[in-house]
């Protein structure tokens, strides 16, 4: 299964945090799922480390090329996608994710009630 995790699941990933599910954690540790990172999500966390607002290991992108996790570049495609999105809501990563979940037909992973509103694939 082609999975695009959510930025805040990834950190709670790095960070082995206890609000990642036992059953994300099982989804995302299986091999035969391919969990893909988006540039959006990476985005985000640099965003808010340089504002101070969360604080990220230095080696964070090692760790993640290292545990498997692909890397999901932003394509036009991705962004002529946003023509189309209802407007829910504003927050602009999470909006390019879920255009590119709809483009490359990859199942969400997230905890947000906002993206849970569009009509996007998410792993149930």
């Amino acid at each position: 299964m082609n999975l695009l995790l959510d930025t805040h699941i990834i950190l709670w990933w790095l960070n082995d945090d206890e609000k990642l599910s036992e059953k994300y954690r099982e989804v995302i540790g299986q091999q035969a799922n391919l969990c893909h990172i988006s540039a959006v999500s990476i985005w985000e966390i640099c965003i808010k480390s340089a504002l101070g607002k969360l604080t990220i290991p230095s080696d964070y992108l090692n760790e993640l090329k290292g545990q498997g996790f692909l890397e999901l570049p932003v394509s036009w495609t991705h962004c002529e996608k946003l023509l189309t999105l209802p407007s829910i809501h504003s927050d602009p990563f999470d909006r390019l994710l879920i255009c590119q979940a709809l483009c490359e037909n990859f199942n969400m992973i997230t905890v947000d009630e906002n993206i849970k509103r569009y009509d996007v694939p998410l792993l149930s």
